[in-house]
């Protein structure tokens, strides 16, 4: 069994510093602000050749009334729950807090290896200081900054003399304590598609997830703006398999003004930028607004899978027979010339339709893959050409030879010509609206290209 090492303590420690460090990547945001990090992200981290996993948690603070630290709570006791051994991470800079004593009563109960790490350790008047939190009972005790790197070593060798890291890649536990193969809770997981939830703040996002999920496998609260990094779940349920990626709520640029969440809003850009089918999740009371609109622009621009949710569709009041038809075609005419793409009208919180937005993202996703041959392809698209030729420019009249879809990650088709430059936009839409109707490309952006033969 690869073993799982959970970083735990109280808020604004370093424990996202340490993950990162880790895991050699930037995965998790780090700010001096308390209380960034929320959910619990999951990384793979090596030493010596040998791999282990990495649970980075939020600072744990108990008995608070706040919504968002009783929710850490949970989150934290979870992965307490899934590790193997708890990294128990103060601060040598303010010395012992009354929460990191709570803290440690709770990892005593819990009857699991705790190793402790004192952070910010970096002279040696701090190593002096450090030796007070050997008052917490804890054995062994590691000095340690995880900004610079220095005392990692030793913890890191500590963990592989005494957890016996294995070579070979087996099984972990989850959030939902299943046992799933590892390589599938990671943002590299290969032959997966990889589905990203977008949209404003406040919106369902997480919700969403938890509801495909079954469980809450990430933080949900009334409050906007409660999500902050972009945080990966494997689903696999009702011969349905895939990599969801829940995002930060995208606001305009000019309501952003925190530097945590302008980390959050670079991040679910990225994850647009990355994934394979792009969610795009709209509140109904709130109608489609602009920065949906620049959401659906971004996916289309990267070439990515669309898919549309609208939200909230049971706090709608007095709806009537044309209601959805109305809203849909509202949609549609502010994203033409683009239409060709599901939208789907659900509730979150009464899971409502939600399961017919799998099947469609299952849809799109095969979509993007779909390949016509060449053969077929002339066959269909040339008669139609000879029938409606493009329109001659300054008299020059346009000949289209043959055509052919390129190899590439999104769809894309080349067609040949004597005069690509004279070939207008209506032409190629009146083009890709013809293949669009013989082959279903239903959700994804198509790009058409005219080169001289």
């Amino acid at each position: 069994m690869s073993k799982i090492a959970a970083i735990v303590g109280r808020p604004n420690v370093g424990k996202s510093t340490l993950f990162n460090r880790l895991v050699g990547a930037r995965k998790a945001i780090v700010d001096d602000l308390s209380g960034v990090t929320r959910d619990r992200h999951y990384g793979k981290a090596e030493w010596k050749n040998r791999e282990f996993v990495v649970i980075d948690t939020g600072g744990y603070v108990p008995h608070s009334s706040d919504v968002f630290e009783s929710a850490i709570r949970d989150q934290v006791v979870i992965a307490i729950e899934e590790s193997d051994i708890l990294i128990f991470m103060v601060d040598v800079t303010t010395g012992i807090t009354d929460l990191d004593m709570a803290f440690a009563d709770l990892l005593r109960k819990s009857r699991k290896p705790v190793m402790l790490v004192v952070n910010k350790v970096d002279n040696n008047d701090k190593l002096i200081d450090a030796a007070e939190f050997y008052s917490l009972g804890f054995d062994p005790l590691f000095n340690l900054s995880s900004m610079t790197g220095s005392g990692t070593g030793e913890m890191l060798d500590y963990m592989y003399d005494h957890l016996e890291l294995e070579k070979e890649e087996e099984l972990i536990p989850t959030g939902d304590l299943e046992e799933v193969d590892e390589d599938r809770i990671f943002p590299d997981t290969p032959g997966l598609p990889k589905v990203a939830i977008v949209g404003r703040p406040n919106v369902g996002k997480s919700s969403l997830v938890n509801a495909f999920l079954g469980y809450d496998r990430n933080i949900v609260t009334p409050i906007a703006g409660t999500t902050r990094d972009t945080i990966h779940t494997h689903y696999n349920a009702f011969g349905k398999e895939m990599l969801l990626v829940d995002t930060a709520g995208i606001r305009k640029k000019g309501k952003v003004h925190e530097n945590i969440e302008f980390y959050s809003v670079l991040r679910a850009i990225r994850a647009i930028e990355e994934c394979d089918v792009c969610v795009i999740m709209v509140d109904a009371t709130l109608g489609v607004q602009a920065q949906d609109l620049n959401l659906f622009h971004l996916a289309m621009k990267n070439s990515k899978g669309i898919l549309l949710l609208v939200n909230k569709w049971d706090l709608i009041e007095n709806k009537e027979t044309n209601t959805v038809k109305q809203f849909e075609e509202s949609i549609r005419s502010k994203t033409a010339p683009f239409v060709d793409y599901p939208i789907h009208f659900i509730s979150v919180q009464n899971k409502q339709r939600i399961f017919k937005a799998i099947e469609s993202i299952e849809s799109v996703y095969e979509n993007m893959k779909r390949t016509v041959s060449t053969s077929k392809l002339n066959e269909f698209i040339l008669p139609i050409i000879e029938q409606t030729p493009p329109p001659s420019q300054k008299g020059k009249y346009i000949r289209i030879k043959y055509a052919t879809q390129l190899k590439a990650n999104s769809v894309v088709f080349a067609f040949f010509c004597n005069l690509p430059q004279y070939v207008k936009d209506s032409y190629k839409r009146f083009l890709e609206n013809k293949i669009r109707n013989e082959y279903n490309f239903q959700g994804v952006p198509i790009k058409l290209f005219f080169r001289k033969k």
